[in-house]
């Protein structure tokens, strides 16, 4: 047994432990620490006190070391305990060592950080003006503090609902932008886990008909100085700094170690509604930022091990990210600290898949993606992951960083061709057609050789990142001043449209033109082939009132004004017709690609291409730079003899018409083996949802509005 003397004098008896698990374990009788650390060459376990600042109360070196891993196990601490570590060794930015046992630092493995950073000088490793020297002010009062957890949980009979990719419609929203101005949910829980399981808001997600909730960043995360200096906020959270640590801005139960009860009720309440949660998670860099960064945790403990660093200059961070630093997924230890927290958000959380932020920054060995990285065969390979939903955004600001198409299975990709294709073809430009016929397809141009099919591909018209949906059809350009950078930041991809004016207007027919722009995003989404992603509010309106880049505006700019839900516009009561559709007709949510192949011998095919005359594309159609039209029939691969079927099994056949151009068009209803009688369900021009806007028949004419969508299915007449 060790003994350790304490800066107040009294002594700890402490035991060695094992250096197994990593973080914080409490046992019922004690807590064994474990810190990974290859360069340190001393640590101190830090044990604090409550109250404001908390007291540090005991200083505990950590004499046992197995390989690179320190541990103790200090007998009679309980969960609720804060502590955080000084790790100590050699200040020498060049080699990449910044040690400075000044600094106070959190646990990588934190379950759970009471507090926030509020960055100031005093988070600095180096002296201001002199990078060289190490800064000797203590930080601790300045810090959060790890907390050990008490993982028990009553967990009963919650389950993962397990959705088949094919029945999966996902929702991106923030947890607390979602609630924070909901009428119907109770003010202390607004903005907060348990805000997402007030009844009015899980009726509001059964009555949409999503299925999986994608939240944004729950890590615990920290706010830039710069940000901070103006005002604001990093309110998106892509700035992490606890891998495990569920962020307690959300909490409104606590903010001790109680957000992570909090949050598995959430779960549970999710879960037994038939929900699914996909957390958006951040491993690609840390918040300490790059060689004039904040040293909070990673940096002060092992900074060569967990970042990227220059070869020629250590004290030179590799910026794959744009955020100053990329974490170093090629340690082991690193890699290790990765799966251990994917795993503890399933296990441990319950959560039902992950979308990783740039996550070609985690696939890159020295310094190139590589798609068969130890890591990706690591995760793949993980019996706890091995259900778990896999999204990439495949895509750093690295050499060679775009990878869209290049991830592999089980990984679904967020499609940002389909987002700039499907923006591009509804704002009429030329040479939009065939790449929008593959768009809606699936994208086997792209995902032909995935087992996953078209369910590789997540299809999205707008997401977090980017103008929403109403901003879309009313702004021709950004209007981001309220994040002071001068108008700057965002992205400058202009797919916006030009209705007649920027801005809101009165106008009706702009109002009315913008309004079927809208309904075509949201029918165009919904008809393809692939995963759907929704993003909140836009299916009756959001707006951000041009703000495209909203990631430091916590406050009505980016929350959802739930006052915006007008039975007038009819847009909610679209987008849940819409969903509904897909789910009535397996033809439009199937893996497999359709490639226009006869099916059952019955003189039809699983996929027919159309021009407005009624007749097959040819190669040179989709070589026309003028056509901006477009349609095709699409069967399922269930359909059984003709002479046996009944009116059902014809919801697997679909005709879907397209007209991107600024006059109207008369589209032929072509003869098919399949009817020659077709419904129109729905057509954008409209805002009618009954299902019937009449029938037309082989040979006449269907007369489309300009910028219109509309979708046909068979009639059975008896006789065909």
């Amino acid at each position: 047994m060790n003994t350790s003397a304490t800066e107040s004098g009294r002594t700890i008896k402490t035991l060695p432990g094992s250096p197994d698990p990593l973080g914080a374990t409490w046992d019922g009788k004690g807590v064994h620490f474990a810190i990974y650390s290859e360069n340190a060459e001393r640590v101190e376990l830090c044990l604090f006190g409550r109250g404001k600042p908390e007291p540090e109360v005991a200083r505990i070196p950590v004499y046992s070391k197995t390989g690179n891993i320190w541990h103790v196990y200090v007998p009679g601490l309980e969960p609720g305990q804060l502590y955080g570590y000084r790790v100590h060794g050699p200040y020498d930015p060049e080699r990449g060592l910044r040690f400075n046992h000044n600094k106070l630092l959190l646990d990588p493995y934190s379950k759970a950080i009471a507090g926030i950073v509020r960055l100031n000088e005093i988070h600095l490793d180096y002296s201001p003006g002199q990078d060289t020297a190490p800064d000797s002010r203590d930080s601790a009062a300045y810090m959060p503090k790890s907390i050990v957890t008490d993982t028990s949980f009553d967990w009963g009979d919650d389950s993962h609902p397990r959705i088949p990719w094919g029945e999966t419609v996902i929702y991106e929203l923030h947890v607390k932008g979602f609630t924070a101005l909901h009428p119907e949910v109770p003010e202390e829980l607004r903005g907060t886990y348990s805000g997402l399981t007030a009844p009015a808001v899980l009726d509001y997600l059964h009555t949409l008909g999503v299925t999986s909730i994608e939240l944004m960043p729950v890590h615990q995360s920290v706010s830039e100085r710069r940000l901070l200096e103006y005002g604001l906020s990093n309110y998106w959270g892509y700035n992490t700094i606890g891998f495990f640590a569920p962020d307690p801005r959300f909490s409104g139960a606590g903010v001790e170690g109680e957000q992570v009860r909090e949050f598995k009720n959430m779960v549970k309440a999710l879960h037994r509604e038939g929900f699914e949660i996909i957390l958006d998670v951040v491993y690609n860099h840390t918040a300490e930022g790059g060689g004039r960064g904040s040293t909070l945790s990673f940096r002060g403990i092992d900074n060569p091990s967990y970042y990227r660093l220059d070869g020629k200059n250590k004290a030179r961070y590799i910026n794959y990210t744009g955020c100053g630093n990329t974490v170093n997924s090629t340690n082991p230890a690193v890699k290790r600290l990765i799966i251990d927290s994917l795993k503890y958000w399933v296990s441990e959380m319950h959560v039902d898949g992950f979308r990783f932020d740039l996550a070609t920054a985690l696939f890159r060995e020295d310094p190139d993606y590589h798609r068969l990285s130890p890591l990706f065969e690591a995760i793949n390979n993980e019996p706890e992951l091995s259900e778990t939903k896999f999204i990439a955004e495949p895509w750093d600001l690295g050499p060679g960083g775009y990878q869209l198409g290049n991830f592999h299975d089980p990984w679904s990709e967020w499609n940002d061709k389909y987002r700039n294709t499907t923006r591009r073809f509804w704002r009429g430009d030329e040479m939009q057609v065939a790449d929008m016929a593959y768009r809606i397809s699936g994208s086997s141009d792209l995902y032909e050789l995935r087992d996953k099919g078209s369910f590789t591909s997540i299809n999205y018209f707008a997401s977090h990142d980017g103008f929403t949906l109403e901003d879309m059809v009313t702004y021709e350009k950004k209007h981001n001043q309220a994040n002071m950078e001068k108008n700057m930041d965002g992205n400058n991809y202009n797919f916006s449209f030009n209705l007649g004016t920027e801005g809101p207007t009165n106008n009706p027919n702009i109002i009315e033109k913008r309004e079927r722009q809208k309904r075509n995003f949201i029918a165009t989404l919904f008809v393809s082939q692939g995963v759907p992603m929704l993003l909140s509010g836009d299916e009756f309106g959001r707006t951000q009132k041009g703000n495209n880049n909203s990631y430091c505006q916590d406050n009505p700019i980016s929350w959802i004004d739930w006052g915006l839900d007008k039975p007038q516009t009819g847009q909610l009561e679209f987008t849940r017709f819409l969903i509904q559709l897909r789910k009535q007709y397996p033809v439009l949510r199937q893996g497999k690609f359709f490639h226009g192949h006869p099916i059952n011998g019955n003189g039809y095919k699983d996929l027919t291409w159309l021009r407005a005359d009624g007749g097959e594309m040819t190669e040179d159609d989709w070589k026309n730079p003028k056509l901006r039209s477009l349609g095709f029939v699409k069967s399922g691969d269930n359909i059984k003899a003709i002479k046996t079927r009944k009116n059902p099994e014809f919801e697997n056949t679909v005709m879907i018409l397209l007209n991107a151009g600024p006059e109207p068009l008369d589209f032929n209803i072509p003869a098919t083996a399949i009817s020659t009688t077709w419904r129109i369900i729905l057509d954008t021009a409209y805002r009618d949802t009954s299902g019937n806007l009449g029938e037309r028949s082989s040979g006449e004419k269907y007369s489309m509005a300009d910028r219109s969508l509309a979708i046909l299915k068979p009639v059975y007449t008896g006789q065909l």
